[in-house]
């Protein structure tokens, strides 16, 4: 076996992912006991330096695994475990949600965004039914380096977000809405479908999925402002199809 992976038996934990992609792999918590979530954790806290974090876990496995890896912290909203969280940084992400019931979706890309070292402001209740509501809230929209929005029924609100700013708009469709809301395909379809291009759209309901894109981003930003490309040689634009001499 590799030493990039460490065999558990049970699991093989990718302990190489931080190297690779600026943060350790992340622990998903349902099916597994309370027991596998906390050897993960404590494999990964061993070869890593960065934020562990183990995401849908609910209240009640939550203590059995802080006992067993101590030093963790249980959100409950966001039903996130995480250990040793990111100092906050620069990169500023707004989490938008359409209605209330989007909340607890909208908490996990919060909270994960958090723990990864983004600077988090969340936006709430600004659907388009009540389209002032989110006109209102326009520079602080704008103010942001990325958008997470967070909508079901219908999904509109990510259209509307992406044509007010600049940032990437990563967009989440919620199982929130009526019968015809499928519960949450209609906002996916609508949502991939938009008219404001160049939406990012993640999986219904995935508000981790949405606060790893806007971590992709924030590390991708970082990295190429701490080691920016070499200077472009004198007489290279020449030799470059087009060029000019």
């Amino acid at each position: 076996m590799s030493e990039r992976v460490v065999d558990l038996g049970f699991a093989r934990v990718d302990v190489d992912r931080e190297a690779r992609q600026g943060t350790p792999e992340v622990v998903y918590g349902p099916g597994k006991t309370a027991g596998e979530i906390a050897a993960i954790a404590s494999a990964l806290l061993a070869r890593n330096t960065g934020p562990v974090l183990a995401t849908r876990v609910e209240e009640a496995d939550a203590p059995a695994v802080l006992a067993a890896v101590p030093g963790g912290s249980h959100d409950p909203a966001a039903r996130l475990l995480a250990w040793r969280p990111a100092a906050p940084g620069t990169f500023a992400v707004a989490v938008v949600t359409a209605g209330t019931s989007d909340g607890p979706v909208a908490a996990e890309a919060a909270a994960v965004a958090r723990a990864l070292g983004l600077a988090v402001t969340v936006i709430r209740d600004v659907g388009v039914a009540g389209i002032h509501r989110l006109l209102a809230e326009t520079e602080r929209l704008r103010a942001a380096d990325a958008v997470i929005v967070v909508a079901g029924m219908e999904g509109a609100l990510a259209s509307a977000v992406g044509g007010l700013v600049a940032a990437p708009v990563i967009a989440v469709p919620t199982s929130v809405g009526y019968g015809a809301a499928l519960e949450g395909v209609t906002a996916l379809l609508a949502m991939l479908s938009s008219c404001a291009a160049g939406l990012t759209v993640v999986n219904i309901d995935s508000g981790f999925g949405a606060a790893m894109a806007a971590h992709r981003l924030a590390h991708t930003a970082t990295r190429r402002t701490l080691s920016p490309p070499p200077p472009t040689p004198a007489g290279a634009e020449a030799a470059r199809p087009g060029g000019r001499p």
